[in-house]
């Protein structure tokens, strides 16, 4: 499974903004090295890096800065799904680096496009 150039949104309620508007992350992926961008909704700008295994599940490292000026991070376990129009679904297995531990599970759904690269969504690194 590549993730180069595909666009993920989130389902999460605690990342959309008043307007019902969510994040969207532009993923990048060279061999097993997986990087992505993030923002919209209540996110200002986001980051994440990590690696994907054989199946395509990711292992990543985030941060993100809300626009309420919370700064968090955190790990997440990303397991793919295709859907039935061939796009990717991820369910992701989240923990905070907070005092609570906070933990929970979000889905992210890729945008249409069938996997083509969107425009300003690619990333030359090696």
């Amino acid at each position: 499974m590549d993730y180069d150039g595909r666009r993920f949104s989130s389902s999460a309620a605690e990342t959309a903004d008043r307007a019902g508007t969510t994040p969207v992350g532009c993923y990048h992926q060279r061999g097993d090295l997986v990087w992505a961008d993030f923002a919209g909704g209540a996110v200002r700008t986001g980051r994440l890096v990590g690696t994907c295994a054989a199946d395509g599940t990711l292992t990543v490292t985030y941060c993100q800065v809300l626009t309420d000026g919370q700064v968090l991070a955190g790990a997440c376990r990303s397991v793919p799904e295709v859907l039935p129009d061939g796009r990717i679904r991820l369910r992701e297995e989240w923990r905070r680096f907070d005092a609570a531990g906070s933990r929970g599970v979000s889905y992210l759904e890729e945008l249409p496009g069938g996997g083509t690269p969107a425009p300003g969504c690619t990333s030359p690194v090696s």
